[in-house]
Order: C-alpha cells, then sequence, then structure tokens
C-alpha cells in the first residue's frame, strides 16, 4: 500500500529544538465522501477507495499523500480515515482526490478502476467553512466528492503553568543558588527532548519562576500520558550549569493541579548514590496550572472573516518603456513578467478568501487619460468609481488594460494608495473584513515621511501592507518601513502594531532566471503572506473581537454568472471604446 507514515512525520517535525528556526502550521484534518458514483463491479457495487494527492511546492507535478480505506459495495462511501495535513496560509497548497474500485490488494493504482477525480486548493476547501461538495471529473460525468476541513485541537490546546522550588540545595560558594527549570518531552525512542527552560531566579533557595505557557502539542505530542523530566539547575554564567535534582510527571498528573500529587521531590541521583540519609535536594511544586484554547487564523476565517485584497502597481517611467524588452513592465508570451508574477503568487492564495472574488486594483505615478494628469490613484480599469474586478484573471486584465493606455511617468508615492486602503479599512472594524494591500513597485519611495505617517495612522485599522521590490534598486530605505525590529513611528507617536511586510523580488530571480517562474512565484507568496496571519489575529485581540459560531452554509455560495455573458468580469471599455486585451497565456 503507499506510504501512510507522512502526516505523523510532518508533524513530528514542528516539535520544538532550541536553537532551530520553526515555521508557523496548523494541522488540518480532513474528510471524505463520496455520492453517486460508478459501479464499476458487474455482480456487485463498487469497493471505493479515495487517494489523496499534493502538489510539490513550487511544481507541476503531483506526490501521493495518502489513502483511506476500502469500503465493499457502496457508491456512497463515508470514509473512516481522515487526512491529516499541515496547511500553510502563505503557501498556495493543491489537493487532487481521486477515486478508485479496489479490485486487488495490489497497491499499484493502474490495478484497480479509476471512478473519477477532483481538484481544490486547500486554502479554498478551508475558506468555504462548511462542506464543499465537487463535482467527479470522468467520462461519463458522474459522482461527486464531499469534503470538509477541520483544524485538529491537538494543535490548539495550551497550557500555562506555574511552579516554585523550595529549600533547594546550595551550590553558590558566596551565595546561595540561582536556579532554573529545564522540560524535556520523552519520545518514542525514550530520548528526551528540551521543550522549555525557565528564566533563572537569582541567590535563591526557595525560587518562584514566572508562569510560562506551553502548547500540549509541544510539551508532550498530545499524549497526556508520556512523561516529561523536569531537571533543576544551578545558573552559571560561563554556561557549566550545575545539576540540583530532576524530577519526572506527565500533563495527565500536573491536570490534577496543585496539591500533594504535584509537589516532587528534586533528585540528585549521585548525591542518593553518596549519602544513605539522602532525601532529597528540595521540592518542586506546582502552584497554578490552566487550560487554554486560543484562538487562531482559521478560527476567524470559519467564522466568516473575508479577507479584502487590494493591488496596487508602480507605473513611474523608472521601469522603462514597456514595448522595450529590459522594461519591467514588458510582456511576452514565453514568461510573466516580475510585476505579473507578484500578481499571481499573491492573488492566487488571497483570492480563496474572499467570497465575492471583487478586488479593487490601482495605480500610481502615471499620466492618465484623457488629459495626461499625473496621477497616484487611479482605477487600472478606467473607472474612478468603480475600481473593482473578478478574480485573479480579472487583475491580470486590468493590469495588462492599463499598461496600454497610461503614460509611465512619476514620481514614486505611496502615501495616496495606503491612505485609500486604510479609508476602506475603516468601514469595517467589527472584525467582519480584514484588509490586505499589495504594492508592486521598482524604486525608492518619493515621500517617505508621509507614508510615514500614513502607515502609523493605519496601524489601528485591520490593515496589512506588503511591499515586494521588483527590478535592481537599492530598496534598504524600506527596510524602515518594516517594523520587525524596531517600530515604524511619524511626528512622535508610533504605529499600534507592525502592519508592513516588505520582499526583494530579486531574492528568487534566480528561479525566474533559471526558467521556473512558478517555484519562484510560489516562495515569493510564501514570504510575503508569512505574517498575515499574526498581523490578523493580533488585531482582533487588540479590539477583542473573538471568532464568532462558523456561518451554517448548505453549499458554497460563488459569485453567479451575469444572464446573457460568458462570465462575471466584463473588460472595461477604454477612451477610444476597446476592450481590454486579454493577459497572456504564459508557457510553463
Amino acid at each position: 500500500m503507499a506510504f501512510n507514515g507522512r502526516a505523523d512525520s510532518i508533524s513530528l517535525a514542528g516539535d520544538f529544538q532550541p536553537g532551530t528556526t520553526q515555521i508557523p502550521a496548523t494541522q488540518v484534518e480532513i474528510s471524505v465522501a463520496g455520492r453517486d458514483l460508478l459501479d464499476k463491479d458487474v455482480f456487485s457495487k463498487s469497493d471505493p477507495m479515495c487517494v489523496l494527492f499534493m502538489q510539490e511546492f513550487g511544481r507541476d507535478n503531483y506526490f501521493e499523500y495518502g489513502r483511506t480505506e476500502t469500503i465493499k459495495d457502496t457508491l456512497n462511501p463515508d470514509f473512516v480515515k481522515k487526512f491529516n495535513v499541515t496547511y500553510n496560509f502563505e503557501q498556495l497548497q493543491k489537493l487532487r482526490f481521486e477515486l478508485y474500485d479496489v479490485d486487488s490488494p495490489k497497491s499499484t493504482l493502474t490495478a484497480h478502476d479509476f471512478l473519477g477525480r477532483a481538484e481544490i486548493s486547500l486554502g479554498e476547501l478551508i475558506g468555504a467553512g462548511a462542506t464543499v461538495e465537487k463535482p467527479l471529473i470522468n467520462v461519463e460525468h458522474k459522482g461527486k466528492l464531499i469534503l470538509s476541513a477541520e483544524e485538529l485541537s491537538s494543535c490548539k490546546e495550551e497550557v500555562i503553568l506555574t511552579f516554585i522550588g523550595q529549600h533547594l540545595d546550595k551550590k553558590d560558594f558566596f551565595g546561595k543558588s540561582d536556579p532554573f527549570l529545564v522540560f524535556k518531552r520523552c519520545n518514542e525512542d525514550n530520548s528526551f527532548t528540551v521543550v522549555h527552560k525557565t528564566e533563572y531566579i537569582p541567590n535563591t533557595l526557595n525560587p518562584k519562576w514566572k508562569p510560562f505557557r506551553i502548547s500540549v502539542r509541544q510539551l508532550c505530542n498530545g499524549d497526556y500520558d508520556r512523561t516529561i523530566k523536569v531537571l533543576c539547575y544551578d545558573w552559571n554564567s560561563n554556561g557549566s550549569h550545575e545539576n540540583i535534582g530532576d524530577f519526572t510527571t506527565s500533563l495527565r498528573e500536573l491536570l490534577r493541579g496543585p496539591s500533594e500529587y504535584n509537589q516532587y521531590d528534586c533528585i540528585n541521583e549521585k548525591k542518593k548514590k553518596s549519602k544513605k540519609s539522602y532525601k532529597n535536594s528540595g521540592v518542586i511544586s506546582l502552584v497554578n496550572i490552566q487550560r487554554d484554547t486560543p484562538v487562531s487564523f482559521l478560527d476567524y476565517i470559519h467564522s466568516g472573516t473575508e479577507i479584502c485584497f487590494t493591488v496596487a502597481i508602480d507605473f513611474t517611467a523608472s521601469n522603462g518603456d514597456p514595448r522595450q524588452s529590459n522594461s519591467l513592465h514588458y510582456v511576452t508570451q514565453h514568461y510573466p513578467n516580475q510585476y505579473a508574477q507578484a500578481l499571481l503568487a499573491v492573488g492566487s492564495i488571497i483570492e480563496v478568501y474572499d467570497t465575492d472574488k471583487m478586488f479593487p486594483c490601482l495605480g500610481f505615478g502615471a499620466r492618465i487619460p484623457p488629459d495626461g494628469q499625473v496621477s497616484h490613484e487611479f482605477a487600472l480599469n478606467g473607472q474612478s468609481t468603480n475600481p473593482f474586478v473578478f478574480g485573479l484573471h480579472g487583475i491580470m486584465e486590468a493590469y495588462h488594460y492599463a499598461l496600454s493606455r497610461v503614460q509611465l511617468y512619476g514620481p514614486t508615492n505611496f502615501a495616496p494608495i495606503i491612505n485609500h486602503t486604510a479609508n476602506i479599512a475603516r468601514q469595517a472594524v467589527d472584525g467582519s473584513r480584514y484588509n490586505v494591500l499589495l504594492i508592486i513597485t521598482d524604486g525608492v519611495i518619493s515621500d517617505m515621511n508621509q507614508t510615514k505617517e500614513a502607515i502609523v495612522l493605519a496601524s489601528g485599522l485591520p490593515l496589512s501592507v506588503i511591499i515586494v521590490g521588483v527590478g535592481g534598486a537599492d530598496f534598504s530605505d524600506m527596510d524602515v518601513l518594516d517594523g520587525d525590529d524596531v517600530r515604524i513611528s511619524s511626528r512622535g507617536r508610533y504605529a499600534e502594531r507592525d502592519i508592513v511586510q516588505f520582499v526583494p523580488f530579486k531574492k528568487y530571480q534566480q528561479h525566474s532566471q533559471a526558467g521556473n517562474w512558478m517555484m519562484a512565484q510560489a516562495k515569493l507568496a510564501q514570504e510575503v503572506l508569512a505574517e498575515v496571519p499574526d498581523q490578523l489575529i493580533g488585531w482582533m485581540k487588540k479590539n477583542g473581537i473573538q471568532p464568532n459560531p462558523p456561518p451554517q452554509h448548505n453549499q458554497p455560495s460563488y459569485p453567479q454568472p451575469i444572464p446573457g455573458q460568458q462570465n462575471c468580469y466584463q473588460p472595461q471599455q477604454g477612451p477610444s471604446g476597446a476592450g481590454s486585451a486579454p493577459p497572456p497565456q504564459y508557457e510553463p
């Protein structure tokens, strides 16, 4: 049979290891059912099995992720086995489900009858907030797949622990001890991994350590009976910390709360062996424990929060003449330019979290018709009162349409666009919408002081600003706006929170130049979107907004086609009355 340990290995990859980096991720459980499947058996019904394939990150090909059990003689299976996958907001994770009628014990899929397939992105499945029905693709056009996704509770539960020590051994010659605790989780091979260290308390034999929060998954991998080893050390500045003693417990024991059951003799094995009268090296006691299930990004998405996406594109002359091949706005059928790559990368992920998929698309730094007035805030579709377009395809059409009707000029001003989006964000501060502004630019900001002011004023709103720098310009000044290290300020006022993420596209240019522009897009999206979930949660918590119960849907709602038209997006009419040209179909 297919490799079925992948999900477990992925979950273990998130274990805490000091001195390393961990990408924030969430485990999601996908449930699968089928209805009205093809009947491939002559004397009975089909024996269906579902196989999940996932697209490799940054590539076109898929790999097999796992299989359900086989259910005998049914055309309407409800599979018991679930698919546990790692959900990353910043990645476009495409899923393909294939159903087979199992005819033999062979694991090769070609040995079984194909019943159909369905494809969906993990983001779309989660964004639906309810059961999703997908028609199966097969020759007979028969059957459908029913999918649902739920975040695993084991990924969310946390505990807050408080410990004290009493009568610990004196280890320092000129003082007492500087005790701290180290928590280790027992692994399946009986080895131990450090999961937490407390601060040290100077010069005391009766320390009280600060409360600390830790996830259940990190503490014991969700196993309440797994052994937890707690070691007490005397801190030394040279790093040669001295062992005071240790004890073992489990989360199940700790959850009994402060009592005689959670007062532990701190045992130093070396002293215990050398002294017959040895009792302990002090007592470590649990004085408080709280269980908590913190809200997550998915909780807000499932409760109905929409991600509202706004695009702003730099049309300044420093990009070069769009008709010339050395221009950053040059359009070719062979591969998308850097602006198009950034739009495709971020838009393909964001659009699944917006139910109406209507996105305002703006430009700045160009002379626009009819009189060539310089504008730092114009609609790409030419309609100043309605800059919205439908879906990612609409964004690309509007971008190419704008290229044909404006004259690249300057300067590079960000403040008008940020203020525009901030005004939109002010219209809904109840948690129903969270706004993401994508600015793609090739140059250094001309209105830095005004941009700082705009960011500071917008920092209290449900808004994140993503800036992608294309081309080879020096973007060092952009780091000032990305307040990861130093909070941005303007006229003595500091931003309430960090809302800006800047990424230079040239970091991924090696993939683009090598012809793998899909890999460049995937890596770009991963970095520019990585901070959005935490920024959304941070704003919600700051404003005391909790997720509502998930809305009840019989089926996901999609924008309905306008009668008499082939799709919802209508190319806007330019000054000459001609519609925009469709975006190029890039060759992979």
